[in-house]
């Protein structure tokens, strides 16, 4: 079948309604667009394991902060329609924030705890923005399962509790970080990087690849692991946010690293671009 572009609510929910009607399995992946080989390897997982994609295509204001870089936004609309359609979805959903957003919220979506810590810490409402479009997308496509990626580990881990705990009908599944050659995580703030700045950004990778050296010569204290992260990031960004040793699961920070599996995690500043990375020990 060959890729439509939706752009309404309506349209989007007829066009879904006759696959789901025929017993047809639903992927979605959610995106705010300007994509890069880790978002079309979430479409190739979606695609190989469903009968029908969804992408969605929108850059969501309400998880944006006042100071952040919303209007900034990388956007290349016709360029990520074609590579969604070389992958081979079905639909691309790319509505405007007045078909999403029609009148001003009065409802929210909240979580505590989870949300608070990492990038909920300095990016207070970030979370919010994120459950609101998610649960959005998720009423609207009613997909069976929906594909994020690892890069953003906080995210996807926030929506994995939050379809537990409002009993949601659909897997969300965490798909590996896709990097460069050189190590830097995909992400579409990459390109806000110099030539210089680009080559500087590796770092994050590599002081979390110095931590899990450190971790199989046994080396497994928080403290130490995280001064060895601080001290080779502190040679080549500009500003460290945050250098975080939390449980894998349930994101609560740990005081041993033996007796958990948990994600390193670190979020920096290489110019005026906020990068993050991180890496899974078990």
């Amino acid at each position: 079948m060959k890729a439509r572009i939706l752009r309404t609510i309506p349209s989007l929910r007829k066009a879904l309604d006759s696959h789901r009607v025929d017993g047809k399995s639903i992927g979605l992946v959610p995106t705010m667009g300007c994509f890069h080989e880790g978002h079309l390897s979430l479409m190739r997982r979606a695609r190989k394991k469903h009968d029908i994609v969804v992408v969605s295509l929108f850059v969501n204001p309400t998880q944006f902060g006042p100071s952040e870089d919303f209007e900034a936004y990388p956007r290349n609309e016709k360029r990520d329609i074609a590579m969604a359609k070389e992958v081979g979805v079905d639909y691309i959903f790319a509505p405007s924030v007045g078909a999403m957003y029609p009148q001003e919220n009065v409802s929210v979506v909240s979580m505590h705890g989870m949300t608070d810590v990492l990038c909920g810490a300095s990016r207070v409402g970030h979370f919010d923005g994120v459950m609101m479009i998610v649960c959005k997308l998720f009423n609207l496509v009613q997909p069976d399962e929906s594909f994020f990626g690892q890069k953003d580990y906080q995210q996807c881990k926030v929506i994995q509790r939050m379809v537990t705990d409002l009993n949601m009908p659909v897997r969300v599944a965490m798909c590996p970080i896709v990097r460069e050659p050189d190590g830097l995580a995909m992400s579409s703030r990459n390109t806000y990087l110099s030539d210089a700045e680009r080559v500087r950004a590796t770092i994050l990778y590599r002081s979390l690849m110095d931590a899990k050296t450190m971790i199989k010569q046994g080396k497994c204290s928080v403290a130490l692991i995280t001064k060895k992260i601080e001290k080779v990031l502190s040679v080549g960004v500009s500003r460290i946010e945050y250098i975080e040793i939390r449980n894998a699961d349930t994101l609560v920070a740990v005081r041993n690293i033996k007796n958990n599996p948990v994600v390193i995690a670190v979020a920096a500043k290489i110019g005026k671009t906020r990068l993050i990375d991180n890496i899974i020990v078990r």
